[in-house]
């Protein structure tokens, strides 16, 4: 019985996860093809008997093809043909290896959904030929050919560039055979009428105000004759091209301003390799206040704000109404600037009773402005306002007070008081009136009853001067 209360707990939970591990490798085991060893990311073929004949699958009810990053395959003669479909289900595959087999074909497509490859290795099989579209979209950092018979032709020479313009120092010792059975170096291969093409964008001035429209040309040359076509991105404006044989349009009508500062190519392609020209759009538009919201209290008090524009708006702020000059206590910060989008505040350094009211943020370019306003309370006034009414705004004269902000009015061109300053004022000076008034009442009050007292004190004086008798002389 003591033995079997041992095996309760953590013990117990080892037990049964070792089980569930062996149960996972068991149900791999079954799903993985003959000639391979699997685990969870990993699939291993390299027993020549009995081989495979095809890219090797696994079963439904094995590992999950999306968590395989490594397949290595070796010494399987019958392997000929990768197909379209055979490694789409990889689509966490990063390392593929296949050497010593018989590797003759690879379709154009057969890696379109592998983007996370990064490493191929076709070293001694018996390709002939092999093109760059198979690769094109991948963002290789090795491609290892070592040992095909390739045939020398204007198919391979992409090779020989790629060997050419790598920046690896590893340079791959590739062959060919030439018209007459010949081994050459792929370094020293020459083919007439087979190079790089070319492209040549030629584009007016990009910088275009927002709802214009604009017409890019390009050409392109090369032998094979290239095919040309447009790269436009996420481009949100409407757009249409036109294309005939080394020439080709695109038209850009109603440019909207989300589309500055994107880029726009012209790509040339042939069976060498491709070239590409490109241009950047600049779209000019009026501001945009595109967010405003009440202040927010942190390090400083900060009333947050979004502005659009290009070229970059001029910001200006106003304090119920009248120009808010900036100083070391109160001034505009431009936190992030994302091309044409500046993200910031309003930063104001420990404001007071005398900062509430309303805030106004004027954006401007040459191309138009617009204008946001926000009211702000930071504290309430000093016994009229607890700070809980969020609706009590004070209109006093910003700034001509001393207070923690400091004077932010540039007295050189004082702006004349507004009515709600007036009102501001006259609230203060009734305040004021009232309370000298309560204080004199007080005194009067006081004043009443100590007379009151010392006529209490004569009258009781007289009465004993009265019943007091006076001696007559004589």
């Amino acid at each position: 019985m003591s033995s079997w209360r041992g095996w309760h707990g953590p013990a117990m939970a080892r037990l049964w996860g070792c089980c569930w591990l062996l149960v996972g490798c068991w149900r791999a085991a079954l799903a993985c093809p003959a000639s391979c060893r699997c685990s969870a990311s990993r699939i291993r073929c390299s027993d020549p008997s009995p081989g495979i004949v095809a890219f090797p699958r696994l079963e439904p009810n094995g590992a999950d093809p999306e968590n395989i990053t490594e397949i290595f395959i070796a010494n399987q003669k019958r392997l000929e043909i990768i197909n379209e479909d055979d490694v789409e289900a990889y689509v966490g595959l990063k390392n593929l290896t296949i050497v010593d087999s018989g590797l003759k074909f690879v379709a154009y497509k057969a890696f379109l959904k592998n983007s996370n490859l990064r490493h191929i290795n076709f070293t001694r099989n018996k390709l002939t030929s092999l093109s760059r579209k198979h690769f094109r979209h991948l963002d290789l950092s090795a491609l290892i050919l070592v040992g095909n018979p390739f045939t020398c032709s204007c198919d391979i020479m992409w090779i020989k560039t790629l060997q050419e313009t790598k920046s690896s120092p590893e340079i791959q010792d590739l062959y060919c055979l030439n018209e007459s059975s010949k081994n050459i170096p792929l370094s020293n291969l020459q083919i007439p009428n087979c190079g790089l093409p070319t492209a040549n964008l030629a584009a007016p001035n990009l910088t275009v105000e927002e709802g214009k429209s604009i017409t890019l040309s390009c050409s392109v040359a090369g032998d094979p004759v290239p095919n040309m076509y447009w790269d436009v991105g996420n481009l949100v404006s409407k757009h249409m091209n036109e294309t005939s044989y080394t020439q080709g349009f695109l038209r850009i009508t109603n440019i909207s301003s989300d589309d500055s500062g994107k880029q726009i190519s012209c790509v040339a392609e042939n069976l060498v390799g491709e070239d590409q020209d490109s241009v950047n759009l600049t779209v000019h538009f009026a501001p945009s206040i595109t967010f405003l919201e009440s202040p927010t209290s942190d390090h400083h008090w900060c009333i947050p704000f979004t502005v659009r524009g290009n070229p970059k708006p001029a910001l200006h702020w106003f304090y119920n109404g009248a120009i808010l000059n900036e100083s070391k206590y109160i001034c505009t910060k431009i936190h992030v600037t994302n091309h044409t989008e500046y993200h910031g505040c309003l930063q104001l350094d420990n404001p007071t009773h005398m900062n509430n009211g309303d805030y106004t943020l004027i954006a401007k370019n040459e191309y138009g402005k617009d204008e946001r306003q926000i009211s702000a309370h930071f504290m309430g006034w000093p016994g009229i306002d607890d700070g809980t009414n969020l609706n009590y705004v004070d209109y006093g004269d910003y700034g001509t007070a001393a207070n923690d902000i400091g004077d932010t009015t540039n007295r050189s061109n004082e702006i004349p008081s507004t009515d709600a300053d007036k009102a501001g004022r006259e609230h203060l000076s009734v305040y004021a009136v009232v309370v000298i008034a309560s204080v004199v009442g007080f005194c009067l009050l006081v004043m009443l009853f100590l007379l009151k007292l010392a006529r209490h004190s004569k009258f009781g004086m007289k009465g004993f001067v009265l019943f007091h008798k006076i001696p007559l002389d004589g």
